[in-house]
């Protein structure tokens, strides 16, 4: 299967066998490799991986380190701490080690990795919940932008390969249909400057019309951090101060697709200035608004809503 052009392939077998950049060691918190996938590296590896592992620990839970390959066919190793020396893990900490070992892999530019089930070896977590787990991130870490090409997904046992490979399949159809079909974020800014007048940008793009600044919230932002970029990227100017005023969420309120706005009350400095998909910027006086049907969206209905509450 593919997702977004990377590869996603499902192998029975030892993962110390696979030729990949890097394969996964769902490693305890202090980096030692006794049992289970760790001690089949190092048999397979030669104990300089764990030589080299041993200088980075102690690691926090979920977090990742990379050594090399030794006598592998890998040239890397990312070890994800899964557990601590109790061996106990936990949804938690298999969601936020997967994240951090594919957010490693990017950082190093690898382009190949091999996976195995995290934390249901040593960790006895249930495969069939580590898969959904394992699923969700690897689907989010490739739309946010991925060196990679391939995943492999390596399981030893038949019974786990079979439910693993079984349960991500079915799950990833879930889970985007799910995403897919999702209302999308957005936020829009009420740009309020003295003497009475509010800024407007008139669209490059459609829908065409005049509209408060804002756009898509992006992967890994907050809404203001959204706010404050699209902002910037369209007016030039800088953010000093926001509050929020209100979330318009009608199913028609954007003609490409269903958008859910968080709209802020906005201060500002600096000159406006067009920019992105802006084509120009406008300041008016809120007694000399351009006409309802001028405007994109509902943002001539949001300024209306504004002006009620703190104009009348």
């Amino acid at each position: 299967m593919q997702i977004n052009n990377v590869d996603i392939e499902f192998i029975k077998g030892d993962i110390t066998e696979l030729k990949a950049d890097a394969i996964v060691n769902p490693a305890n918190t202090e980096l030692k490799m006794g049992g289970g996938v760790s001690f089949a590296i190092i048999k397979k590896g030669g104990r300089i991986i764990g030589r080299e592992a041993s200088k980075y620990a102690p690691i926090g839970l979920g977090e990742s380190v990379i050594t090399s390959g030794g006598d592998l066919k890998a040239k890397w190793v990312i070890h994800t701490a899964t557990m601590n020396m109790d061996f106990k893990t936990d949804q938690h900490i298999i969601r936020k080690a997967m994240r951090s070992a594919l957010e490693l892999a990017k950082n190093r530019s690898i382009q190949t990795i091999a996976v195995p089930a995290l934390g249901c070896g040593t960790g006895r977590f249930p495969v069939d919940d580590a898969v959904k787990i394992m699923a969700e991130e690897s689907v989010a870490h490739i739309l946010r932008g991925s060196t990679l090409k391939k995943i492999f997904f390596v399981l030893y046992k038949d019974k786990d390969f079979k439910i693993f490979k079984d349960s991500f399949l079915s799950y990833h159809g879930y889970f985007l249909r799910k995403t897919s079909s999702l209302p999308v974020p957005t936020v829009d800014g009420l740009i309020v400057l003295p003497k009475d007048r509010i800024l407007l940008i008139k669209r490059k793009n459609p829908p065409y019309g005049w509209a408060l600044p804002g756009g898509f919230l992006e992967p890994g932002e907050s809404l203001e951090e959204c706010l404050i970029r699209e902002i910037e990227e369209e007016t030039s100017l800088l953010v000093t101060g926001i509050e929020q005023f209100h979330t318009y969420s009608s199913p028609d309120r954007d003609p490409r697709l269903h958008t859910v706005s968080t709209v802020f009350i906005v201060k500002t400095k600096g000159l406006p200035k067009a920019k992105s998909d802006a084509l120009s910027v406008g300041i008016f006086d809120i007694a000399k608004l351009p006409s309802k049907k001028e405007f994109a969206f509902d943002h001539w209905q949001i300024i209306q809503d504004w002006l009620k509450k703190y104009w009348q």
